[in-house]
């Protein structure tokens, strides 16, 4: 069965290092929060919990990257993630990776894939 896309937002709403995209996905029956950042001028999406405790990464709404806008930060723990692959690179998460979604970039928009 093909995939239903669904359009999570425009492609210049994104900017490199720069505020991201909050949007739900829906596996196995839940409603899960996720987002969408762009990090050297590629998109990348993954649900927004902490691989330490389910918490949401962002600082505040939409805030994603660390000071450097290097890495993906959780506001609680203070665990990096590398954007580019969403594993943990320093902190209590460390070699754990965020859960990836699948999304496609395409014709100025950005879309979420879902089953």
């Amino acid at each position: 069965m093909a995939r239903a896309q669904r359009l999570i937002c425009p492609s210049d709403a994104l900017s490199d290092g720069g505020d991201g995209i909050r949007f739900v996905v829906h596996r196995a029956g839940s409603a899960l929060p996720a987002f969408v950042v762009r990090s050297q001028g590629a998109v990348y999406a993954y649900i927004n919990e902490c691989r330490h405790e389910a918490t949401e990464l962002d600082w505040n709404p939409a805030e994603f990257f660390d000071e450097t806008k290097l890495y993906l930060v959780c506001a609680t723990h203070g665990a990096l993630y590398e954007p580019r692959t969403g594993q943990g690179a320093a902190g209590p998460c460390r070699g754990a990776g965020l859960g990836r979604v699948e999304i496609e970039e395409r014709d100025g928009n950005i879309y979420c894939s879902e089953d």
